[in-house]
């Protein structure tokens, strides 16, 4: 394989040819370590910090952020600060490494990536532990709402009309959400976990009852979804599962998270006469391992499927993919989620 300098240089390139200018984000998508996916959730608010999306270890990640600052530099390229809003690439925020990841080389002035605006927060209440008074009206209540005022009753803070819908039905308080113009989440402190925990929701009456008369219309389907989804649990072998999931991830530390354990999944399953429930799969053999996830990499992500529904046999197909499949798998055995296309 390639060294990280050769493969952030192609790359940086590529990148640049196409949009002028390039980002950190656009390397590490480059090299397979940090999904698109993860960047939109991180992008509209709902991942933080971006570090905690990407799959290799910050070392890593430090040396590629490294060689795309000597090829910029190799290359005349000037850094330009890229203002992400309120987005934080690092759990601990460190201004110096938030100001690496937040560059963009160019050769000259050119207009910033849009970002997206960040989903709305949630308004939240909390259910408090001690006695408390309105700051505004000086009354109590079982609800508060904290502001740069202080503390305010619902009636104050504008959310008395609202009613409390208790957690535990998941398909009720999403309906329910939907269906209110205003809503508001109710979180409790919790000494033993030393953090808030949803309690409920408040949500318009109205909202309530639709939702309501909507878990009421559907509910012999959900229950028939929710006992489809007791027997295939069943089925699985749990400690098995997990135990093929992480020898997956210490084999090939660069296969995604949600796909390893999807192939875990399948080997785990009681009777499917699968690689993973042969007596080597069983083991956890290295061999095994690598069966059950080139498998999965045929059929996932090469033609091999179309290859054999237009007719062509099963050797030559599993001969035509295989140079894809080998290239997925030392990426994914070295760290990387994709190889460089």
């Amino acid at each position: 394989m390639a060294s990280i300098a050769t493969r952030v240089a192609r790359i940086a390139e590529a990148t640049l040819a196409e949009q002028q200018f390039v980002t950190s984000i656009d390397v590490l998508i480059g090299l397979g370590w940090l999904a698109p996916p993860h960047v939109d959730r991180w992008q509209k608010g709902r991942v933080t910090p971006l570090d905690r999306c990407i799959v290799v270890d910050h070392t890593k990640t430090a040396a590629a952020l490294d060689a795309l600052r000597r090829w910029a530099q190799d290359n005349g390229l000037e850094a330009f600060d890229t203002d992400y809003h309120d987005l934080q690439f690092t759990a601990d925020g460190d201004p110096a490494i938030e100001r690496t990841f937040g560059t963009r080389w160019a050769t000259a002035e050119q207009p910033a990536p849009a970002i997206p605006p960040q989903r709305p927060r949630e308004l939240i209440v909390v259910s408090p532990l001690k006695a408390w008074t309105c700051d505004s009206c000086e009354d109590t209540g079982d609800l508060l709402v904290k502001t740069d005022a202080g503390a305010l009753c619902l009636d104050c803070a504008d959310l008395g009309h609202l009613v409390f819908l208790p957690a535990g039905d998941a398909a009720l308080t999403r309906r329910a959400k939907k269906a209110s113009r205003l809503s508001a989440v109710v979180v409790r402190w919790s000494r033993s976990r030393s953090r808030y925990e949803r309690q409920g929701i408040l949500a318009e009456d109205d909202a309530i009852e639709q939702a309501a008369q909507q878990c009421l219309d559907d509910a012999d389907a959900r229950a028939r979804r929710r006992q489809r989804e007791q027997v295939r649990r069943a089925a699985v072998d749990d400690e098995f599962f997990d135990s093929f999931a992480a020898a997956i991830r210490e084999q090939f530390p660069g296969c995604p998270p949600a796909r390893a354990d999807a192939i875990a999944y399948h080997a785990a399953v009681r009777g499917s006469g699968r690689v993973g429930r042969s007596a080597a799969g069983r083991a956890l053999d290295a061999d095994a391992i690598r069966l059950a996830v080139a498998a999965s990499v045929r059929h996932v992500d090469t033609d091999y499927d179309e290859l054999l529904m237009a007719g062509v046999d099963r050797d030559n197909a599993r001969h035509r993919v295989r140079d894809r499949v080998d290239e997925i798998l030392d990426a994914w055995r070295d760290g990387a989620t994709l190889l460089d296309s």
